[in-house]
């Protein structure tokens, strides 16, 4: 190793450039202007045969080295004269060059086997997914990065343009435009390592953690306008998010209108029949199940009409002429569905800032990974994608709750899985009619729920994200209509709960898990 070595900060003339790409975009372009500019071009098998279709001069890496490619283009480029020409430091390695008969290649232009699109085949095994996995690429990038003094790579066709505009008459590019592009480079590499990784070790929360993502977007701001925010994505993800979504018309999504779209989406891939989801600062504010999907739309707006003024609607079933006109009545932020037909389209097209997402076909819920930040690290967790059944469940009071009863409290607690803890929801006829979320105290939660549900209390059902510590709660709805609770149990205190349901004529069921989302 060198010692105390001086980094080149000169403007370096570009003679010669080493072309080797899975991506082709873009590729024409570049390569006829660098032929324009005289400088030599050096290619691999796909990419010379593509530039040569556009009668762009190249050579051959394996006439340059005289040394085919073997082993079915696994050994192409990982030679001494290619690792040589982009390493070596022109003012320390000229004579090494010159005994070897080594070219400095000063330019490097490579991008990688798409090892994620291979991955997310339904055909994938772990034998294909390793033979799509570059070596020579990523030797070519990091070398060419290292070696920023003299040498520039490129590993992003959108680059393309950039490059040529920052090289000047007589082929030279200056230190600040290497700089920039090598950072990019470790980044490309480290973020193509990591994807790997993150597909061959045996468990997602295994010792060694790594996240990797590229950026979708900026935003005007985070969730307020002091603070800096971007979007960012995980590479080659194709899901029907958010992210993905085709935005039809509207206002750039900020930092709270993604996070609300993606709540809302959420809790809507919890059920199969026709769904309408309306949340309002992260939470659900209204929910209904139905037939028809211009009355589940109503019903969930009715529930708490208050709160979602200014929310996001969310539907499982393509948005109408009908539910359009509907939906046009009141401000909301965003209105996403799988798709919409052009008269509905026509008619929001009149609320100009009314964003509207198509978000394709709305599958259940996969088994992701949560990810937040701490000081000083990450904690991470799976997402809550459990199912609650029948079967499961704990009839623990004298009054047994019928089968339809059970049903529209399960449709309860998977909306309360979304519902910030503490969590307390309402529900009557496969609609929310009260929620009280996010408050530090049970009671207060029980509180803001009864006020919400209003006149619509009566012969509902009582939903709670864990157990009851005290009575107090059963108390507090006794008399109210509330006909049956919903609740885990595991309480020191869970047969005095009980007895007050029994005292007050109210059914209770357990679940034996809780669903709290902090």
């Amino acid at each position: 190793m060198l010692e105390n070595p001086k980094l080149n900060t000169e403007n370096v003339k570009i003679k010669r450039a080493l072309i080797s790409v899975f991506d082709k975009t873009n590729l024409a372009m570049l390569g006829k202007e660098l032929n324009s500019r005289g400088i030599e071009i050096l290619s691999t098998g796909g990419s010379a045969s593509f530039l040569r279709e556009k009668n762009i001069p190249v050579t051959d890496v394996s006439d340059y080295t005289n040394f085919p490619e073997i082993m079915d283009g696994r050994v192409k480029t990982i030679n001494p004269l290619i690792e040589g020409g982009i390493l070596g430091l022109r003012n320390k390695h000229e004579s090494d060059a010159t005994e070897n008969n080594i070219k400095w290649i000063d330019l490097v232009i490579c991008n990688l086997y798409p090892f994620s699109e291979t991955i997310s085949k339904e055909n994938c095994d772990q034998a294909l997914a390793l033979e799509n996995i570059d070596i020579g690429g990523p030797t070519m990038i990091r070398s060419a990065a290292k070696n920023v003094g003299w040498a520039t790579v490129i590993v992003n066709p959108s680059d393309y343009e950039h490059i040529l505009e920052n090289i000047n008459e007589e082929n030279e590019i200056n230190f600040e435009t290497r700089s920039s592009l090598s950072s990019k480079a470790f980044g490309h590499t480290a973020q193509y390592d990591t994807i790997i990784h993150n597909y061959l070790k045996e468990s997602a929360l295994s010792n060694d953690f790594t996240l990797t993502y590229k950026k979708h977007s900026d935003m005007r701001y985070g969730e307020n306008p002091h603070q800096a925010a971007s979007a960012f994505q995980i590479p080659g993800d194709k899901s029907n998010g958010i992210l993905n979504a085709k935005i039809h018309q509207g206002k750039k999504l900020s930092y709270n209108n993604i996070m609300d779209a993606d709540a809302a989406l959420s809790c809507l891939k919890e059920f199969k029949s026709t769904a309408c989801v309306i949340v309002k600062h992260a939470n659900p504010c209204g929910v209904a199940l139905g037939a028809n999907m211009l009355d589940v739309y109503k019903r969930a707006f009715s529930a708490d009409s208050v709160s979602a003024f200014g929310g996001v609607i969310a539907i499982n079933q393509p948005c109408d002429d009908l539910l359009a006109k509907e939906i046009s009545k009141v401000f909301v932020e965003i209105i996403l569905a799988p798709a919409f037909t052009k008269k509905s389209l026509d008619i929001l097209s009149k609320k100009k800032n009314l964003r509207v997402l198509e978000v394709g076909n709305i599958e259940p819920r996969d088994q992701l990974l949560e990810v937040r930040n701490i000081v000083g690290g990450l904690i991470v967790q799976e997402t809550d994608t459990s199912i609650l059944s029948k079967n499961k469940l704990e009839i623990v009071t004298e009054l047994e709750p019928s089968e339809e009863e059970i049903n529209t409290m399960l449709f309860g607690w998977k909306v309360l899985k979304h519902i910030k803890s503490n969590g307390i929801l309402i529900v009557k006829d496969n609609t929310t009619v009260g929620v009280g979320a996010g408050q530090v105290s049970r009671v207060d939660s029980v509180d803001i729920a009864i006020k919400k549900s209003g006149t619509e209390i009566k012969d509902s059902f009582l939903c709670s994200d864990a157990f009851f510590p005290f009575r107090d709660s059963i108390d507090k709805i006794a008399g109210s209509g509330i006909k049956a609770v919903l609740q885990p149990g595991g309480s020191i205190r869970d047969n005095e709960v009980i007895s007050a349901c029994n005292e007050h004529g109210i059914a209770m069921v357990f679940t034996g898990q809780r669903c709290f989302k902090h």
